[in-house]
């Protein structure tokens, strides 16, 4: 009985008392919780509630109210893990809740995208995968190449008026290969003037094509969280679906799926998943479509034989008149409200704005930033528009606060600037990237550029001649002043080598500065100032250079002298000499002869 009702229920051609028997049987029997269509359904199914009607045509649906699949799913449903099974029967892995891989990934990452740009809407996996297996039996059970694209075009039937909306070509056959009706479309079945709108590039191919799963998953998504639904709330919920085919037992379809879902399912390989049989009749679906009520015949009542005439009897007296009853006033219904489509999705292209090269020194602030311009398919600016700046490379580059990323908004002219770049200490080149928020179009990349800060002069502020003695440091301090153009140059590296006497080389011997180096790396303050650390003489006397250099060209020598320490004189050094001693005797030196003798 269950399993005939579950693919016989929704035909349209079903009067209204035996749909809602049928709904009854199932949700007497633990089949999800179904919406039953009204009672006076007349002409086929109808979509219920004031402003939920279409015309004929399906506008104000995505699939143009195309066929769909009407079976319904197992009325024992599987259970979610740590779920209790009390009065429910067991099922370890049934077919139909198996979902193909690539299939079940593209609604999973559909919801992850939607929830984290709109996560008011609430949306859930479990209800495009409930849309998906009424559409197109889950892409014809998975059917689908490593790119999530369906083997095969999956098209439905012309939408040339004849039992099925009158829609006239809008898309030149790019889609559905018809240039004079349009036919739905996918996996998700939009119609082109629908995919027009909504269609989306979630797997990031450059396409946006309604025959790949995530494509047309994502796009799913966003139409049925439109107008600012949350799909928490079963008003909402059942407004979502409507939208999507105007029908009321496309309602209950789909929500049974939903329901059969939410308590559990199981993934499957690819081509492997169970494809539905019953489709529903295009005919008789359609919102304001009616059959006229033709009274049953009435049969005269039968005469005696013979005469003819009816037999004479007792006259009664005539009734009196009755005032008649005025029909209820119904209202007018009104008509549907049309989704409305956020900014993103009307976007087409994010295009540079920002000309020249994007270059600074370090630790300063970039003069321009990366701009962009949100467009849509005809190149008309777009407002609203979400856009995300993303710094990536190996610099330390920062938005304001330290971010590497920054969401901006269009303004009237569709335009978005990036906030202020900040280098940091890393040189080197980085990239921003612009991309918008909820929409899968190409990004637009910046490249940028942090160089060295330089000088073109170094000169040394005030000080004697720069001389010790070894051993011994030297007494004057050696500060230079950087210049860059005749301005101050803060900020710039200036590096300070002891050099040989010529100052071709580092010095192997001599002077050293204290920490025991030769070379230093300093950096000029914001005066561009930069003071060197104090200078040992070291144990060897002779002539050296301190060397300084700086980026841009900037160069200078400052002499160093090392002497050896003065010979003191010893104190014995001014004593008289001793006089030599006399021979002895005479107590005197020998006198000289005369001349005369």
């Amino acid at each position: 009985m269950s399993a005939h009702l579950s693919r016989r229920l929704r035909k349209g051609a079903t009067s209204g008392a035996v749909v809602a028997a049928a709904v009854a049987a199932l949700a007497a029997s633990q089949a999800p919780e179904m919406i039953p269509p009204p009672t006076d359904n007349t002409g086929g199914d109808r979509a219920i509630g004031a402003g939920d009607t279409a015309s004929p045509s399906g506008d104000g649906s995505a699939t143009g109210n195309s066929p769909y699949y009407t079976e319904l799913p197992p009325l024992n449903t599987p259970n979610k893990p740590g779920a209790p099974s009390a009065n429910v029967p067991v099922i370890t892995g049934p077919a139909q809740a198996g979902i193909p891989a690539s299939v079940l990934a593209a609604y999973q990452r559909a919801e992850q995208s939607i929830r984290s740009t709109n996560p008011g809407c609430n949306l859930p996996w479990q209800l495009l995968a409930g849309i998906g297996k009424v559409e197109s039996g889950q892409a014809r059970g998975g059917r689908v190449d490593a790119n999530g694209t369906t083997l095969s075009p999956i098209l439905g039937p012309v939408l040339n008026g004849v039992g099925f909306a009158n829609i006239s070509d809008t898309d030149g056959g790019a889609f559905d290969g018809d240039r004079t009706h349009d036919r739905a479309v996918g996996p998700m079945q939009f119609i082109p003037s629908t995919w027009a709108t909504w269609g989306q590039d979630a797997n990031s191919d450059g396409k946006k094509d309604p025959n790949n799963i995530y494509d047309a998953a994502q796009a799913a998504g966003l139409y049925l969280c439109a107008n600012d639904r949350n799909l928490a709330l079963k008003g909402d919920l059942d407004r979502a679906i409507l939208s999507y085919n105007r029908s009321t037992e496309y309602l209950n379809t789909v929500t049974s799926w939903f329901e059969y879902y939410r308590r559990g399912t199981h993934q499957i390989p690819d081509g492997t998943g169970v494809l539905p049989v019953d489709r529903s009749d295009g005919r008789t679906r359609h919102p304001g479509t009616t059959t006229p009520f033709t009274p049953a015949p009435t049969t005269p009542a039968p005469t005696p034989s013979g005469t003819g005439a009816p037999k004479p009897g007792p006259t009664k007296p005539p009734t009196k008149p009755t005032t008649p009853v005025k029909p209820p006033v119904t209202p007018p219904t009104k008509p549907p409200v049309p989704p409305v489509v956020p900014p993103a999705v009307k976007v087409a292209r994010l295009a540079a704005v920002s000309t020249g090269s994007l270059t600074a020194p370090t630790e300063t602030s970039f003069a321009k930033t990366p701009t962009v311009a949100a467009l849509d398919a005809a190149g008309a600016p777009i407002a609203g528009v979400v856009v995300r700046f993303e710094i990536t490379g190996t610099t330390d580059t920062r938005f304001p606060g330290g971010g590497t990323t920054a969401n901006v908004t269009t303004g009237s002219a569709g335009l978005a600037a990036a906030p202020a770049l900040r280098a940091g200490e890393k040189t080197g080149t980085f990239t921003v990237k612009a991309t918008v928020v909820g929409r899968g179009i190409e990004a637009t990349r910046f490249t940028a550029t942090v160089t060295e800060r330089r000088a073109d002069a170094l000169v040394r502020v005030g000080g004697d001649p720069l001389t010790a003695t070894t051993g011994t440091t030297f007494a004057q301090s050696v500060q230079v002043k950087a210049t860059l153009k005749g301005a101050l140059a803060p900020g710039v590296l200036v590096t300070a080598v002891i050099a040989d006497a010529e100052g071709t080389r580092a010095s192997t011997d001599g002077p050293t500065f204290k920490d025991g180096t030769r070379t230093l790396a300093l950096k000029a303050d914001a005066n561009g100032l930069v003071a060197l650390p104090a200078i040992l003489a070291g144990d060897k006397a002779g002539a050296y250079v301190l060397l300084l250099t700086a980026p841009g060209g900037a160069t200078t020598e400052i002499k160093l002298t090392v002497e050896s320490p003065t010979a003191t004189p010893s104190p014995d050094a001014t004593t008289e000499p001793t006089p030599e001693p006399t021979p002895s005797g005479t107590g005197s030196p020998e006198a000289s002869p005369s001349p005369s003798a």
